[in-house]
């Protein structure tokens, strides 16, 4: 029996792989899990309540684009975050529900990147290291992945602008995650700015994935809507994706949303009718309350302020260490991420994901290399004790003669 081979291409995906590298050998104290970006904070008491007074909903069929309430606050919710014109986010024609962003993310690629573009088959950019999502949905689609190398050397922001010429006119979709998943990086309003006007003088859509938007330090991270609104760009250019999975530690709950123009909406709208998954009503009434409070948010970042301290103060010698700007991960610069990873483990009992595992070899012209292959992820989502404890342990392991440009022994 036959099978498609238009996802062939992709390994396997990354936990997979790390078991294939972790589990033959023993851990070497007791386990730590710096590997899985899963909030572990408490989520707001309040839905708890939502959920069980609305428990008899769960009979109904959810409404596919979400419920009225959602869609409502959604709009209030991204309006006020990013300072945008009042009404210019219309609950009805501008907002879609979303059972996890990871799904709008597929689903947006699928509906909107054309078949061919300029008699070519088309390409959807998207920053190396990437969230695997990005690279599905481009094969889905039929389109090619163009790996855009996310570096030190451009402050892990793909730089776009530096492709060829005749990649960004085939382009239909640039995929960019600010702030970003692995590294923590945020993109400025001007970087927001200078990819929109790419996209109109190429022809392309800009995917902002938004998740890790409300979890910083210092100033709010900018976000694509509102570089939009400055430079009066065209609505139909940009999809922006939100979800509570991290902003209330709320990944269970399967809820997020997505911004559109009215246009794009129709045909958004019109694939999931067929294809989509909407959250269970009670779960939608219980995201309405969630974008409408903030103070549970303000507690959440707060905790994860501390955790920035605490990988601040006990990775501070490591030569590969660079501060978080935002997210929950620490982009550890390491020398080889797959034999940082297994030593972590055999030796120390910590459990953390290869850089590699996120990213693509590229060829010359994009920069050659994996661009992940020399870090790993350390996330710092476990209450505070047992993270201060698995970085002590990374710290301890992994700086004994350790350089950048090195392997572990």
């Amino acid at each position: 029996m036959d099978y498609p081979s238009r996802l062939s291409a992709m390994p396997d995906y990354a936990f997979p792989r790390l078991r294939a590298l972790l589990d033959a050998h023993k851990p070497g104290g007791e386990p730590i899990l710096m590997s899985l970006g899963e909030p572990q904070h408490a989520p707001p008491a309040f839905i708890a309540d939502i959920l069980a007074a609305n428990f008899a909903e769960y009979r109904r069929y959810p409404p596919n684009e979400g419920t009225e309430g959602l869609r409502e606050a959604a709009a209030e919710w991204v309006t006020r975050r990013y300072g945008l014109p009042a009404d210019s986010v219309d609950p009805d024609r501008n907002v879609l529900s979303l059972n996890g962003s990871r799904e709008g993310l597929y689903y947006s690629c699928l509906a909107l990147s054309v078949e061919r573009k300029n008699d070519e088959t088309p390409a959807v950019l998207t920053p190396n290291p990437f969230y695997p999502c990005y690279s599905a949905a481009a094969l889905t689609a039929g389109a090619e992945p163009i790996y855009v190398p996310a570096t030190p050397e451009n402050g892990f922001l793909p730089e776009f602008a530096a492709l060829p010429v005749e990649i960004l006119n085939r382009a239909t979709v640039a995929y960019m995650c600010s702030p970003s998943n692995p590294q923590g990086a945020v993109a400025s309003l001007d970087y927001w700015k200078t990819l929109l006007e790419l996209a109109e003088r190429h022809d392309f859509r800009v995917f902002a994935d938004e998740c890790y938007a409300e979890i910083y330090r210092g100033s709010p991270p900018p976000g694509v809507l509102q570089a939009a609104a400055e430079i009066g760009a065209n609505p139909e250019r940009v999809v922006s994706f939100h979800s509570l999975s991290k902003r209330s530690n709320l990944a269970g709950l399967r809820s997020g949303f997505l911004i559109a123009g009215a246009e794009t909406m129709v045909r958004l709208k019109r694939l999931r009718a067929y294809a989509g998954a909407p959250s269970p009503i009670p779960a939608q009434m219980a995201a309405e309350a969630c974008w409408r409070d903030e103070a549970h948010v303000v507690e959440n970042r707060a905790l994860y302020a501390e955790k920035y301290t605490q990988a601040d103060d006990i990775l501070a010698d490591m030569p590969g260490y660079r501060p978080t700007e935002a997210g929950f991960f620490v982009w550890l610069e390491v020398g080889d991420g797959e034999a940082a990873a297994l030593k972590l483990w055999r030796e120390g009992g910590v459990r953390a994901l290869p850089g590699g595992y996120f990213s693509r070899e590229v060829p010359a012209e994009l920069g050659g290399g994996n661009p992940g292959k020399a870090f790993l992820r350390l996330a710092l989502v476990a209450p505070k004790a047992e993270v201060a404890r698995g970085l002590h342990i990374v710290r301890d392991v992994l700086r004994e003669g350790w350089n950048r440009s090195s392997a572990p022994a």
